[in-house]
């Protein structure tokens, strides 16, 4: 479906990333992990950007995608909205959704491509499913972390939920690992990942590298999904 609604809420995630709430119509119905078409004006041209959704079909009041601000046109004009300014919506669009179809997965994240997976975190919490989940994320700094404090709060609540970070260029005070995803860290914290289904997302080459790496740990094709996000 397609709608136009106006920013409800716009949240500071990171130094650098934000999101951006808006009222849910009563009959927009998704799964979590897809996305949706967001249109607005830029240079008094109306451009359209694709976005995972990082709310969960369980929150019914609103959606919210959430953007890395990368200062490239779109981001700016994206950057420069307000509370009550408008976009134009279309979707929801994407296959690598999760709907409890699944007893034990894995999601691996690199940078803004954590959003769909706290859309999943979120829906299987909620849920109260007892689908088994292993999220794997990576990131460079601890500035660069995104929902870090909500997913810990969900693996409070969520038993069968978690999370394990990664930093490739962490500060010194960083106690936890400083690799990017590789089969070492799927092997340690995933011992039976040949028995899962995978959902990878992140830049396009961190989701090259991670299909390669799951290929030759034995991980067939068809237990994996994938989404690609690039910055704009």
């Amino acid at each position: 479906m397609k709608f136009e609604e106006a920013v409800i809420e716009i949240l500071p995630r990171s130094k650098n990333v934000k999101s951006f709430r808006f009222k849910r119509p009563d009959d927009f119905d998704f799964k979590a992990g897809q996305y949706i078409i967001v249109t607005i004006n830029v240079a008094e041209k109306k451009t359209s950007k694709p976005f995972s959704l990082s709310s969960s079909p369980t929150e019914e009041d609103h959606i919210e995608f959430t953007k890395k601000l990368t200062g490239h046109e779109y981001s700016n004009a994206l950057d420069s909205m307000s509370v009550g300014d408008t976009a134009s919506i279309s979707g929801p669009y994407g296959k690598m959704t999760f709907e409890g179809e699944y007893d034990r997965i894995v999601l691996l994240s690199g940078g803004i491509g954590i959003t769909p997976m706290r859309s999943i975190c979120k829906y299987c919490t909620d849920m109260k499913l007892d689908t088994d989940v292993v999220m794997i994320c990576s990131d460079r700094t601890e500035d660069d972390m995104v929902f870090w404090k909500e997913l810990q709060d969900m693996m409070h609540e969520n038993r069968n939920l978690l999370v394990f970070q990664t930093l490739t260029r962490a500060s010194e005070g960083w106690k936890g690992s400083r690799e990017r995803i590789n089969a070492n860290i799927i092997e340690d914290q995933v011992p039976d990942y040949r028995t899962r289904r995978f959902f990878v997302c992140g830049p396009p080459r961190m989701v090259e590298s991670m299909l390669e790496m799951l290929s030759q740990i034995g991980v067939p094709d068809e237990n994996i999904k994938k989404e690609s996000i690039t910055g704009y």
